[in-house]
């Protein structure tokens, strides 16, 4: 009990800043780009209870964090809306919306990271040690979130994004998939599909850390 109250009060901080601010970039960019709609709902906010699934943010994040003792970590929020049509350019505009999210991402791992260094770096003390495992677990969640949601199947973030690229009608066949996108990712989590493509991701992105910052 003990261990998982202690697992669960390292990842809380992180996971909620991982997908409360890669939630709210996606209206913030909207709307810079034009569409007011995530604002009009009260989407654009570092409040989490606004962005929270009671699966995808909770359970299922708390489900793999045991089932791999920490090292997959999966999860979604309550998507922010955007009206694509109401943006001035909605194809091209499209690409900058869906980077806005993984872009947050990568932005917290890097200050998870800083974290890191100042943790590992001060002499040691009562607040070192969980200091140091929080800001692990923020890198880990954050690099997690933005690669998955890189990957180009429609609705994640890269499906969007590789939308936005393709020529219109490769883009109009392509965003057909979107329907089906859900059930996909869910497969390839269950069969262990997804792990087997982001392991490999992650290691790379990791080790890039670890020598920007000197670990």
């Amino acid at each position: 009990m003990d261990n998982l109250i202690q697992t669960l009060a390292i990842y809380a901080i992180p996971v909620i800043f991982a997908i409360t601010l890669h939630e709210a970039a996606h209206g913030y960019v909207a709307r810079l780009f034009g569409d007011p709609t995530a604002q009009q709902q009260g989407r654009i906010t570092l409040n989490p209870i606004k962005h929270i699934d009671p699966v995808g943010t909770m359970l299922v994040p708390v489900l793999l964090l045991f089932a791999t003792k920490g090292a997959f970590l999966f999860g979604w929020a309550k998507p922010v809306p955007v009206d694509f049509s109401r943006l001035r350019k909605p194809k091209q505009d499209m690409l900058w919306v869906a980077a806005a999210g993984p872009a947050a991402n990568l932005f917290m791992a890097l200050c998870w990271a800083a974290m890191l260094k100042m943790a590992v770096s001060m002499p040691e003390n009562a607040y070192s040690l969980p200091l140091a495992e929080m800001a692990r677990a923020g890198i880990n969640v954050n690099a997690v979130l933005m690669l998955l949601n890189l990957l180009p199947l429609p609705p994640l973030d890269g499906g969007r994004i590789a939308v936005s690229l393709l020529p219109h009608a490769m883009a109009w066949r392509f965003a057909k998939i979107e329907r089906f996108g859900f059930v996909i990712l869910l497969a390839l989590l269950f069969m262990g599909g997804l792990e087997l493509i982001l392991t490999p991701l992650l290691r790379s992105f990791l080790f890039f850390i670890k020598n920007l910052f000197g670990f």
